[in-house]
């Protein structure tokens, strides 16, 4: 069971994990032991989100989902299998988060008065600068 918010929990049963030898560092172990995990969800049959909820997360995470709605998380950082179960738990759950997450709407402004003076202040000085590069002329 892997909570991403209040109101979601997603079931054991969608998660299915698979270990593989890690690479890189470690000595002797690292050629017996398989301490990488990898974790897969399927979005498209899991039971947690709505068919529009579904399409939205398709659409914010379709660089991370393979062709068949499977979205794989690895894990190599520790070098015991359980930490890094964790680890690819806890990355589920943060990809998971920034995608639900919607971000308010901007609300359009008018710049003030003081901006607009400003700017045409700045304006009129790199004119001077430009007009003072040229050649003169007698």
């Amino acid at each position: 069971m892997l909570k991403i918010n209040d109101n979601l929990i997603i079931p054991a049963a969608e998660l299915s994990f698979s270990y593989v030898k890690a690479s890189g560092s470690g000595g002797q172990k690292v050629n017996k032991t398989s301490s990488q995990v990898q974790l897969r969800w399927n979005l498209l049959e899991s039971s947690v989100f709505s068919e529009g909820q579904k399409v939205f997360l398709q659409k914010k995470l379709s660089s991370k989902l393979t062709t068949g709605g499977d979205l794989i998380v690895t894990s190599e950082s520790a070098r015991s299998q359980h930490q890094n179960k964790q680890d690819c738990l806890e990355k589920l759950a943060e990809i998971l988060q920034k995608a639900l997450h919607k971000p308010k709407p901007r609300k359009k402004t008018k710049p003030t008065r003081a901006s607009k003076e400003k700017r045409i202040k700045n304006k009129k000085i790199k004119s001077e600068i430009k007009n003072q590069r040229k050649k003169v002329k007698y």
